[in-house]
């Protein structure tokens, strides 16, 4: 497994290819879904954190399951842009990945994609209980779409010709 920066990503990429996006939290992992034009990220059932050996094994049943090329994993910086604990937890989770799948994944700045996806859960008059279950996939969900739409700036990016 390996750590990419979304660049190295859309160059490895095959068409048709998903990738999935996590939000870790310390209680659940939230999951979303690409389509496989990756155009939009679709909330998936949260996997509720056990253990890593666990997590890792519910992790890679899914990512099985769906075909994911790769995950986008939310990196939870300061506001200040500063790392903290919650930054060194995701790091360690993402190497202890390492050692079970050779997926590659994509660290993604995931300032404010919590209070982005309990904004929208609100605006769709999700109930509280209903938003603490389902609010950690639609950060994913944030997270994943980010990602997408920075992969589809990149396709579009085309060089100089250089022979003109």
């Amino acid at each position: 497994m390996t750590t990419l920066t979304i660049e190295d990503l859309a160059a490895t990429l095959l068409p048709g290819q998903p990738i999935a996006g996590l939000d870790l939290g310390t209680k659940t992992i939230g999951l979303a879904m690409s389509d496989l034009g990756r155009r939009f990220a679709t909330p998936r059932p949260v996997i509720k954190r056990v253990k890593f050996t666990q997590d890792a094994e519910m992790l890679l049943a899914f990512a099985d399951k769906e075909k994911v090329a790769a995950f986008v994993i939310g990196l939870p910086v300061n506001m200040d842009g500063s790392s903290g604990p919650r930054v060194q937890a995701t790091r360690a989770f993402v190497r202890g990945m390492a050692e079970k799948t050779a997926l590659p994944f994509v660290f993604w700045d995931e300032r404010l994609s919590t209070v982005a996806a309990e904004r929208a859960l609100l605006e769709m008059d999700v109930s509280r209980a209903k938003r603490a279950e389902r609010i950690d996939s639609a950060a994913a969900s944030f997270i994943l779409q980010g990602a997408l739409d920075r992969l589809s700036a990149l396709g579009r990016v085309t060089l100089p010709d250089l022979d003109a």
